[in-house]
């Protein structure tokens, strides 16, 4: 989850913009009460995205996940560590009763921000996409946040990277999620 200061407005093509939508009549405020818990990570990340390396690194540790005004909100904290050192984040997840549709937004200690666009996304058979759009070395990118694979045991969550409006997609984060207490 890497957030590289404001982004442009986000513009989705519409087939990204349907994949987002919500699913009718859903109520989805509670979408996220599998989540809550500790969860042993694994992940993995690719060190220089969009450039043509390959240089994956990988990392173990632990998420945490607070629920947050009667589950409509949630914290997640995520620390691992790995060869590539240590790596802290933290995400926000909100409700929008209004769109049924949930915001994530991520933060690390070394910026102590939010992103200026969080990504939005609505569950659909057991999945979630969170779309944005961010400013990563100086080019547009688009950015897909998704999880999966859910049950209360274990889930897994990719982040990848498209900077062609979305036709191609690189994954440069990986994380499987094991439940380890309540």
């Amino acid at each position: 989850m890497r957030r590289a200061g404001p982004a442009a407005a986000l513009v989705l093509p519409a087939s990204l913009c349907l994949a987002a939508a919500p699913v009718a009549g859903h109520d989805g405020s509670h979408d996220f009460d599998f989540d809550f818990g500790t969860w042993q990570t694994h992940s993995s990340r690719l060190m220089h995205p969009l450039s043509g390396a390959h240089d994956w690194v990988d990392m173990d540790g632990i998420t945490v996940v607070s629920r947050v005004w009667g589950g409509r909100a949630n914290l997640a904290e995520y620390r691992a560590e790995g060869a590539a050192g240590v790596v802290e984040l933290l995400a926000l997840r909100l409700y929008d009763p209004v769109s049924r549709q949930w915001r994530i937004d991520f933060a690390t200690p070394n910026g102590g921000v939010l992103g200026a666009v969080p990504g939005v996304g609505a569950f659909h058979d057991g999945r979630v996409d969170f779309y944005d759009e961010e400013s990563i070395s100086g080019r547009a990118v688009l950015v897909r946040f998704s999880l999966w694979g859910v049950t209360h045991q274990e889930a897994r969550s990719e982040q990848a990277f498209s900077a062609d409006g979305g036709r191609t997609w690189e994954v440069n984060w990986k994380t499987r999620y094991t439940r380890i207490g309540p």
